[in-house]
């Protein structure tokens, strides 16, 4: 198997180094990665200027770019050959519910399954993250599965990981994306002369969180594994909004 390994917490990162230590026990691994933290730059690619991508060592390279820079430039030309399957991660930090909207290490997890490759989005959840080991053998365990049960290439798998120890975790579930309150306001400040700037606020609580999301597994100490795909439409809305369409076009 040759896997392509990208993040979105930059190339130097703990997450992706560990991940990388732990894949190369059971694969080909080639790291392509943002130069730097690109946190929350989501699906967002550089059309406008070149990228540039500098070899490290033979099977490692920093792009100064975005996650989704990372894995489309790796898959359409910077590879002598196409990798089998796309792992993002470890992110340091959750990426449950809404969070994916916004996820650079889900977008890179993306981008490769637009390029027609299975892909796999990780990350761990805690304040003071220590167990990156721990996601990484729940991440070789899963691809070790996948010689006698292939992941289809349409599917994405978002998996986050409990900041505990492999012993203490419980189990692994299928989940469901749960629910956040909106974000909190900004935060206004003032530069050195006086003009406003502003700082993102932190992400709004838990929602809707109860049994079945993936907020719910985490917190009970299960990795939670979700299901995604990239088709955005609400079919179950197509009849009402054909119907409303007609009523106002008679």
């Amino acid at each position: 198997m040759h896997i392509l390994l990208s993040n979105d917490d930059g190339f130097e990162a703990t997450g992706i180094r560990c991940m990388a230590d732990a894949l190369q026990a059971i694969a080909e691994v080639t790291l392509v990665a943002p130069d730097r933290n690109r946190s929350g730059a989501s699906n967002s690619l550089t059309l406008d200027d070149p990228i540039r991508a500098t070899a490290i060592t033979d099977s490692i390279f920093k792009v100064d770019g975005t996650p989704t820079d990372c894995v489309h430039l790796a898959i359409t030309g910077l590879l002598a050959k196409e990798p089998d399957i796309v792992v993002s991660g470890i992110n340091a930090g959750a990426n449950l519910g809404d969070d994916v909207l916004y996820s650079g290490t889900v977008a890179a997890a993306m981008e490769g399954r637009f390029l027609g490759l299975p892909a796999i989005a990780v990350s761990l959840v805690g304040s003071q993250l220590r167990h990156y080991e721990t996601a990484a053998q729940v991440v070789v365990g899963l691809l070790n599965d996948l010689a006698n049960a292939p992941l289809p290439s349409d599917t994405i798998l978002n998996i986050n990981v409990p900041d505990l120890p492999k012993d203490e975790i419980v189990g692994i579930k299928t989940t469901r994306l749960g629910h956040r309150h909106k974000s909190e306001p900004v935060i206004r400040d003032k530069d050195p002369r006086g003009r406003d700037l502003f700082w993102v606020g932190p992400p709004g609580e838990e929602k809707e969180d109860g049994p079945g999301t993936d907020f719910d597994a985490v917190r009970n100490g299960y990795v939670s594994v979700t299901p995604l795909h990239v088709d955005l439409t609400r079919h179950s809305a197509i009849p009402e909004l054909t119907k409303w369409l007609q009523e106002i076009q008679s």
